[in-house]
């Protein structure tokens, strides 16, 4: 990973990544998801702190209505694949639905399944509820990085995918979640979803790098989803997303002339062809039967 000096610099991991806290000077934290190994070869290339395979791959990739149905299989497989691309950039492996609920044996289980996948940190879901679960992953010096608001995995508690914080109380509520699980160890903790001054205050409320998607400008960082960034998703996006790019028109207008081509005859041509030496021509015949 090069710095803009272009001198080579260190992988990020979690001990560095703590450390950028905007307050303290650093730039704001870059982090994308994407889920194999080409697109993690993009996501490298273009320089980005952290990679987060999420569990959004449910709804993104397998074509599920949301994260609930991904397993703890699926996220190794996701992970060892991202990981394959040797990215120069912190893997986040998240801990999907069902995985760190039961007992803390169970968390800690399924967190070291990620890390010998390739992750070299996990990620849950959910405030003050979670701190037995990541103190226990924390304890198995697992790096864990947290994540609160709009929690996709509560999508059936929460009444749907709606803007957490409005009220006061809930606000407070956040910032009281924030604050107990970066106690509790965690590295970095994603706000998802809540109005502007909520990150804002979380951000401030908390001493480890909070990365924001649709929480306003005020978080140490910012994350959103290769797909959504360069418009290869089929849903419609969310209002915090910021497409640049529109590949999926691009790809069917491409795919579009690729099957063009092929039905007039004018691909294949010669020159993509493998050429034939005259005696295997002969020898096979115009008809393909041997002589």
């Amino acid at each position: 990973m090069a710095d803009r000096a272009g001198a080579v610099s260190p992988r990020p991991n979690a001990r560095t990544i703590r450390t950028r806290k905007r307050s303290a000077g650093a730039e704001p934290l870059v982090m994308l998801t994407a889920y194999d190994q080409p697109s993690a070869s993009i996501v490298s290339a273009a320089g980005v702190d952290l990679l987060l395979v999420g569990d959004s791959v449910g709804d993104n990739v397998l074509g599920f209505d949301d994260t609930l149905h991904v397993t703890i299989e699926d996220m190794e497989h996701h992970v060892a694949a991202v990981a394959r691309a040797k990215p120069d950039c912190l893997i986040v492996g998240d801990l999907p639905w069902m995985s760190y609920h039961v007992s803390v044996e169970q968390a800690v289980t399924n967190a070291a399944r990620l890390i010998r996948a390739g992750a070299g940190c996990v990620k849950l879901e959910g405030g003050r509820k979670r701190v037995p679960a990541i103190e226990a992953i924390v304890n198995a010096e697992i790096p864990v990085m947290g994540h609160i608001g709009l929690t996709p995995q509560s999508v059936h508690a929460m009444g749907g995918m709606r803007v957490q914080g409005r009220e006061v109380d809930a606000a407070t509520a956040l910032i009281a979640d924030a604050t107990a699980i970066a106690a509790a160890g965690c590295f970095a903790i994603v706000i998802e979803g809540v109005p502007d001054a909520v990150g804002s205050a979380v951000t401030k409320a908390v001493d480890v790098p909070t990365i924001g998607i649709g929480a306003g400008p005020g978080c140490d960082g910012q994350v959103l989803v290769f797909h959504d960034v360069l418009g290869l998703g089929t849903k419609r996006v969310a209002k915090f997303v910021r497409q640049y790019a529109n590949l999926a028109e691009d790809a069917t207008k491409a795919l579009t002339a690729f099957a063009s081509d092929v039905r007039s005859g004018a691909f294949p041509t010669e020159a993509e062809s493998y050429e034939s030496s005259e005696e295997l021509r002969q020898a096979i015949g115009s008809d393909g039967t041997a002589r």
